[in-house]
C-alpha cells in the first residue's frame, strides 16, 4: 500500500468516498456539486487542507484530509484529521492505522506542528474504538458547532 497526497486526478474518487462517508456516519446527503468544489479547493490550495489517499496497486482504497488550527497555547499548528474514508472491503485491515502512522510521522518531523486531533459523531462507536486503539484520547473536549 502507498500513501500519497491527492491530485486532481483523484477528485471523483474522493468525492464518491465523501458522499458515502457522510451518509454512512452522519446520515447526511451532501450536495455533490458543492462537495466537488470543496474537494478541488483543498487539493489545489494547501492552506485550505491537504488530502491524502491510500492506494492498493492502482486502486484508491482510502482518503483523509488534514486541516489546520493555530494554537496560541502551543505556538504551533494542530492538524485535524477530517473526511476519513476507507472502502468497506478494506476495513479492519490496518488501512487507517497506516494512514494515521504516516500523518503522525509528518507531524513528528515538523517542529511547527504540535499534534493531531479529530472529531467523531457520538453515534459512531466503531470509529471511537479504532481511535482509542490508536492511542488517541477522546476525554478532554466536547465539540459544539453552529453551521449555516
Amino acid at each position: 500500500m502507498e500513501i500519497r497526497e491527492a491530485t486532481l486526478n483523484d477528485l471523483e474518487t474522493i468525492v464518491d468516498f465523501q458522499l458515502k462517508m457522510a451518509l454512512e456516519t452522519e446520515y447526511l446527503q451532501l450536495d455533490e456539486a458543492v462537495l466537488r468544489k470543496g474537494v478541488a479547493a483543498a487539493i489545489t490550495d494547501s492552506g485550505k487542507g491537504r488530502i491524502f489517499v491510500t492506494q492498493d496497486g492502482e486502486r484508491i482504497i482510502g482518503s483523509l484530509m488534514i486541516t489546520l488550527e493555530w494554537s496560541d497555547w502551543r505556538n504551533g499548528w494542530v492538524w485535524w484529521i477530517m473526511s476519513l474514508y476507507v472502502v468497506p472491503e478494506y476495513r479492519r485491515q490496518g488501512v487507517f492505522k497506516r494512514m494515521y502512522s504516516y500523518i503522525k510521522s509528518l507531524v513528528e518531523k515538523d517542529e511547527d506542528v504540535k499534534g493531531l486531533r479529530l472529531y467523531v459523531d457520538k453515534r459512531n462507536l466503531r470509529a471511537q474504538k479504532v481511535y482509542d486503539a490508536m492511542g488517541m484520547c477522546g476525554e478532554h473536549y466536547a465539540t459544539y458547532e453552529w453551521l449555516k
